[in-house]
């Protein structure tokens, strides 16, 4: 494997390994991935410069639970199992469909997976899927109003809002920053929160897309529960104590690693 690719492959799963535990020490971090300690103190430097990870003496943490990673960097992490996500969930998105679509890099690869798609209406308050989706012609494609956020094409605010109760969509699909073992979805803007908020409320089902460094991971605002979705679409398996809480709110988890995870009734989730 190319050296630059190599690294950002560990860089990457230094970020999961990071969110999944907490903490880590250096030292570890080397053992496992069998490199130098002067390997990885390189890696973590580069992925605090992202705020993907914080440092502390001798080993790296969770980033802060009030900002979210840079834009840019969100597009690059985790690419492979966004795509793989992406593609599981335009399985399950029928043709003649009405959609929301909601901020995100996952909903991004949610969008570029539904281009083969036929007749799909879909709204959206994020420019970045508009930006992919008005490829097909073949779609009725529609863009909130209101404040464009230079960092990441978002649209929020009130007029945003405005616009999304005006609709009922069949499959509202949103992304989000992280999930608590509790089953509260959290995240970093109220803003965006109000907005997703909306789409919630404005579909007759919803598919929440996240790989699994959200399990886990702290943000500061309270967004929902798990009670508002109908499906969560990931990677891998959630860990046990968030699977329970999703079983018993009857959500029905589908993992994109080549075959669907049991859903909360304990049956096969449909392929």
């Amino acid at each position: 494997m190319d050296a630059r690719l190599d690294a950002e492959r560990r860089q990457q799963e230094i970020v999961a390994l990071v969110h999944a535990k907490g903490m880590v020490q250096i030292q570890w971090l080397a053992e496992h991935f069998d490199v130098t300690p002067q390997t990885i103190r390189r890696d973590i430097e580069h992925l605090a410069g992202q705020s993907a990870v914080r440092r502390f003496r001798g080993g790296v943490t969770v980033p802060s639970s009030v900002e979210n990673i840079a834009y840019s960097t969100r597009q690059t992490l985790m690419a492979e199992e966004k795509r793989r996500i992406a593609e599981l969930v335009a399985r399950h998105v029928p043709e003649d469909a009405s959609l929301f679509l909601n901020i995100g890099t996952t909903t991004e690869a949610v969008a570029q997976a539904l281009l083969g798609h036929k007749r799909l209406r879909v709204l959206t308050n994020n420019l970045n899927v508009a930006t992919i989706l008005h490829k097909n012609t073949n779609f009725a494609l529609s863009i909130a109003g209101g404040l464009v956020r230079e960092r990441d094409g978002g649209i929020i605010g009130e007029a945003t809002v405005e616009f999304i109760r005006r609709y009922k969509v069949d499959i509202g699909i949103i992304g989000i920053s992280g999930i608590d073992s509790e089953g509260d979805l959290l995240d970093y803007d109220e803003q965006e929160v109000r907005v997703a908020r909306a789409i919630i409320e404005s579909s007759r089902r919803v598919f929440l897309v996240t790989d699994h460094t959200k399990f886990g991971r702290n943000a500061m605002i309270r967004m929902a529960d798990v009670s508002v979705l109908d499906a969560l679409f990931t990677d891998r398996l959630p860990p046990a104590e968030l699977m329970e809480v999703l079983g018993n709110a009857d959500c029905q988890v589908h993992v994109a690693d080549g075959s669907d995870a049991a859903n909360g009734d304990g049956e096969e989730a449909e392929e």
